[in-house]
């Protein structure tokens, strides 16, 4: 009986780890960032972010049929989470073009370490706006 225990514990850990080799990301090991449990568990959708932060205009149309998410007097705005990160870069500055307004991004973060991501927007492009929104935090 205890060898066919050891043998399923033995599966367990095997499974878990060749989970977690496909689930998180290597950058996370390489600046010592420990995955994290925490994980805010929410319905909420990329709009609700929008409804609860933005405080210009909403869904803002512009001739060729594309959305702005918020355009303030100030910023067109992309809302997207963390992971997306790349997307928004190229949607805010798009924007920002067409409107004569500031690039900006609202990046909605699922975790500490999403704080990455933020990290690659600043270095892609030094002119983009980020407005952090931590869905952790949030009750």
């Amino acid at each position: 009986m205890k060898i066919k225990k050891k043998v399923i514990q033995l599966i367990i850990v095997a499974i878990v780890a060749f989970c977690g080799y496909f689930f998180v990301n290597e950058d996370d090991f390489a600046s010592g960032i420990v995955p994290v449990n925490n994980i805010q568990k929410t319905n909420l959708k990329e709009k609700d972010y929008v409804n609860m932060h933005c405080k210009g205009t909403i869904e803002y149309v512009l001739p060729d049929k594309t959305r702005i998410d918020c355009l303030t007097d100030e910023y067109a705005i992309e809302y997207d989470w963390a992971s997306k990160w790349a997307e928004s870069i190229g949607q805010s500055l798009y924007y920002a073009k067409m409107t004569g307004h500031k690039p900006a991004v609202a990046i909605i973060m699922k975790t500490p370490q999403d704080e990455k991501y933020i990290k690659r927007i600043q270095t892609a492009d030094e002119r983009i706006t980020v407005f952090k929104i931590k869905a952790y935090e949030l009750p």
